[in-house]
C-alpha cells in the first residue's frame, strides 16, 4: 500500500532567486518525479515578502515565524514507506544547493476538492 508524505522544501532568501541552472534542474527532478508515478502535487510558493500571517485577530505583512530558512515550496508524493519516500526526496536538487534543504513529513489526511 502506498503512503503520501508532503516534501518540504525550504531555501534561503539572502541567496537571492535560483540561477536558470537551478531552475532547469528543479523541472527535471518534478518530471522524474512524475514520470515516476509517485507525484501527486507540487506548488512552488512566492517569496516571503508576498505573506501575510495571522495570529489571532491580528493581520500583519510578513511570514509566520522570523526564521534564515523558509518554505519555497511543498510536493505531495506516493511512495510506499519512509525510505522510499526520503530516497526521492533526496533527489531534490535543493538537498545539493548547500541554501536549503527538504524536509519529508507523512500526510495525516486530507480533504478532497468538492466540486461547486
Amino acid at each position: 500500500m502506498m503512503a503520501q508524505y508532503a516534501i518540504l522544501i525550504f531555501d534561503n532568501p539572502a541567496a537571492g532567486d535560483y540561477t536558470p541552472e537551478q531552475q532547469a534542474a528543479s523541472k527535471r527532478h518534478a518530471e522524474d518525479l512524475i514520470d515516476s508515478g509517485a507525484m501527486i502535487t507540487a506548488y512552488a510558493l512566492q517569496s516571503t515578502d508576498t505573506a501575510t500571517s495571522l495570529r489571532g485577530d491580528v493581520v500583519t505583512d510578513g511570514p509566520f515565524i522570523d526564521s534564515k530558512e523558509v518554505i519555497a515550496g511543498v510536493c505531495i508524493i506516493e511512495a510506499p514507506d519512509l525510505d522510499a519516500a526520503l530516497e526521492l526526496a533526496r533527489r531534490n536538487p535543493a538537498v545539493q544547493w548547500g541554501r536549503g534543504g527538504v524536509e519529508v513529513r507523512p500526510v495525516a489526511g486530507g480533504i478532497a476538492p468538492i466540486a461547486r
